[in-house]
């Protein structure tokens, strides 16, 4: 999508309570949640950001969780032994929720801006 048409999108969205959408023809309105996605999705798009759509209780292996926050597989493994990202257990394999790896990645933007 081009950058100014991405823009007007995120413009258009932020300015509207009522987001209808077309599919096949067929008017569907947004509820405040689905809106709140696109404005994001489309805010991350015009920012150059890379995005991934998934559900958020997703659980993920360690080595896709390290792939995901671009750390290795045994710092990952550290961070979970400290408590820093919550893990579940499936028998004796790590599993990490896909928003409690990504939480983790935004805390460590912020910290880096703070510095």
């Amino acid at each position: 999508m081009d950058p100014a048409e991405q823009a007007f999108l995120v413009r258009a969205l932020s300015d509207s309570d009522d987001v209808t959408v077309f599919v096949d023809g067929t008017a569907h309105r947004l509820g405040t949640g689905a809106k709140e996605a696109v404005h994001d999705l489309l805010l991350r798009f015009s920012r150059g950001d890379a995005v991934s759509v998934a559900s958020i209780s997703e659980l993920l292996t360690t080595s896709q969780a390290a792939e995901l926050a671009g750390i290795s597989h045994t710092f990952l493994r550290n961070l979970t032994d400290r408590g820093e990202i919550a893990v579940q257990y499936r028998g004796s394999h790590r599993r990490i929720r896909r928003q409690d790896i990504m939480a983790w990645v935004e805390r460590q933007k912020t910290a880096d801006q703070a510095r």
